[in-house]
């Protein structure tokens, strides 16, 4: 069974059932002029990104269309009526829903005009699922701005139209041809994947049947990250942001083929993104991480304000107490420089430095000296984390942390609501490359330089174990939430080695080493009081010690073996997604494979053969597993 399209996990094969490739850039070989060949040569090296293609999924469910009944038969049963006396009420309540639309409409001063794009209205016999962006999402303080309660959020929709713009920085957008009427007839869930391939932006369904992607956009810059909103995804609306290595985003709605622009011409951070995230909780903020080391908190409706970030000193530095040059453990490229005059400089590994813009309500600025009173601008918070590039974050399930890991080696834990550090873990060696965190929230995966993966506990402060698989970095590690029920854990990771590697993981069947036999947990004092006592005290408890941790040593920590080493013949693997049905990777050059579960096949089998038949007791056990 294993060849280069399927591979044999202990629970099935895996098997390629869909690919996805970009196409070649054209090479035009009528001129064989030496000015010609360099003017090709030139024009492909500017489109060949130096930026690695990373894959976004969302699935969206369609709600299937009404079956149409006999005639006589409704007739017979008296049903002209009741659909006339339903009607009628229907049309009154679309009179009284549209009248009070106008009149929030006017209270709101948040939304964005835009003459020819009406708001979303649903239809009031069409049942709102509780992930309709319509829906009333959860409350959640995150970066909130205090608003009166008398104001309704309304759902916009991008200001410009992709296809009659003038901008120079969209450059091409191709679709399917008849895309509208393609998602029309669409019932049940659709996956779709987005994907960056050097200055493209792909849109894709899994399954479909045509090659051709629903949408392929080109720009002037290259596409270094995105991210797909679940929150609002719905069939008349998708969200996406896209990071551009300029340090420009667009906001794109790929349904209505319009978008928006943020940080215009790198007016907020002119740094190039490298990675962006929305907000779980939140249907219009997200945040976006950049090689200068910082992350930056944006609100999609907002246009950008004059910003100027404030540069750490000695002023923004704390009470807490900072490792000193000499700690053992500390990578060297974030030693603390010493300070000849006694004076105390800003250290990464302690806190982070956050700069309020001065439109918002707790800006320390002075109110004459506020620029755009009364008026919400981007971006909403800056934080500075480190000296060094973020290469990744990820939000905690619960949405109150953030993981962010950067070129310095370092793990950071940030409160996102505090704006706070919580806690800094070092690396074994070299930068950290990829981070994901566990579904139930218990464990933070990271990927390295080291070739390692490491599995940390936030909660507990310290390393569980190390990975031991690859022979190179590290590109990318995410969990399979299918299989993972807090007891024990499968996730995946690929490298730079060309390596799929699979892991499970029980925290239960590990077994402490001997050096830690005498100790319960291996953590310094600042471990004890850190996320833990925040976990009980809330996010506002403050620390008189340090919050870093020295990477441990390889006998201290577990090793855990992997269950699945697949070698992959294509060129530089860097991106690893799993869906309900099946897993997803990418290549560098924008080469995207989808591979199907053995469990969904054999569901297939089973309902093919019996249509009626239940689940097995074993069955049910299989699937847990």
């Amino acid at each position: 069974m294993e060849s280069d399209g399927a591979f044999v996990a202990p629970e099935g094969v895996y098997s390629v059932t869909e690919e996805h490739r970009p196409p070649a850039i054209p090479t035009h070989q009528t001129t064989s002029t030496p000015a010609a060949t360099a003017a090709t040569a030139s024009n492909n090296n500017n489109n060949t990104s130096p930026y690695p293609s990373h894959v976004s999924a969302v699935t969206v469910r369609f709600n299937p269309s009404k079956p149409t009944g006999s005639p006589g038969l409704a007739q017979l049963l008296g049903a002209n009526l009741t659909r006339d006396s339903r009607r009628d009420k229907d049309k009154d309540k679309d009179k009284d829903k549209d009248k009070s639309l106008l009149d929030e409409r006017s209270l709101s001063s948040t939304e964005t005009p835009d003459d020819s794009t009406p708001p979303e209205v649903s239809s009031p016999q069409a049942s709102v699922p509780l992930d309709s962006p319509i829906a009333p999402e959860p409350h959640h303080p995150l970066f909130a701005h205090p608003s009166p309660a008398t104001k309704r959020k309304i759902v916009t929709r991008p200001k410009h139209n992709m296809r009659t713009t003038s901008s120079s920085f969209i450059t091409r957008m191709q679709t399917i041809e008849g895309l509208g009427k393609i998602l029309s007839n669409k019932h049940g869930n659709a996956t779709f994947l987005f994907y960056n391939c050097n200055k493209a932006f792909h849109w894709v369904e899994v399954g479909s049947k045509s090659k051709e992607p629903l949408m392929r956009i080109t720009f002037s810059a290259f596409p270094t990250c995105h991210d797909v909103h679940p929150l609002t995804a719905s069939p008349e609306k998708l969200d996406v942001v896209i990071g551009f290595n300029t340090g420009d985003l667009i906001w794109l709605d790929p349904v209505s083929s319009r978008y928006g622009r943020l940080n215009k011409q790198g007016t907020i951070s002119s740094s190039p993104c490298t990675a962006v995230h929305w907000v779980p909780s939140s249907s219009t903020l997200f945040l976006v991480s950049h090689a200068d080391g910082t992350i930056v908190v944006y609100d999609k409706e907002k246009d950008d304000g004059t910003f100027i970030p404030s540069i750490p000193d000695a002023s923004a530095s704390t009470t807490l107490s900072v490792p000193g040059p000499s700690t053992p453990g500390m990578p060297a490229q974030i030693q603390p420089p010493s300070q000849p005059h006694g004076g105390t400089e800003w250290d990464p590994t302690s806190t982070i430095h956050v700069t309020t813009p001065p439109w918002h309500p707790e800006s320390s600025m002075a109110p004459k000296e506020r620029t755009d009173k009364g008026t919400a601008k981007n971006p909403v918070s800056h934080w500075r984390i480190s000296r060094r590039s973020i290469m990744d974050f990820v939000f905690s399930p619960d949405v109150k942390y953030v993981a962010a890991i950067s070129e310095d080696g370092c793990l950071r834990v940030i409160d996102a609501l505090a704006e706070q550090l919580v806690d800094c873990y070092a690396s074994y060696f070299g930068a950290l490359t990829c981070v994901a965190w566990s579904p139930d929230g218990r464990f933070i995966l990271t990927g390295g330089q080291d070739d390692l993966l490491t599995i940390f506990s936030p909660w507990e402060q310290r390393v569980v174990a190390r990975c031991q698989g690859h022979s190179s970095f590290v590109s990318a590690v995410a969990f399979d939430e299918s299989r993972c029920d807090g007891r024990n854990y499968r996730f995946g990771s690929v490298g730079e080695d060309n390596k799929l590697i699979l892991w499970d993981f029980s925290s239960s069947a590990l077994h402490r080493p001997k050096s830690q036999s005498a100790h319960h947990v291996r953590v310094s004092m600042a471990s004890n009081v850190s996320l833990a006592v925040r976990r009980g005290m809330g996010s506002t408890a403050q620390l008189a010690v340090s919050r870093y941790h020295p990477a441990p040593s390889r006998n201290e920590v577990s090793v855990v073996q992997p269950v699945l080493v697949k070698q992959i013949d294509a060129d530089l693997l860097t991106s690893l997604t799993f869906l309900p049905r099946a897993l997803v990777t990418a290549t560098k050059a924008g080469h995207v494979r989808v591979w199907v579960r053995p469990l969904v096949m054999a569901g297939n089998s089973r309902r093919r053969g019996h249509g009626r038949q239940l689940l097995s007791i074993s069955d049910i056990q299989s699937v847990l597993a």
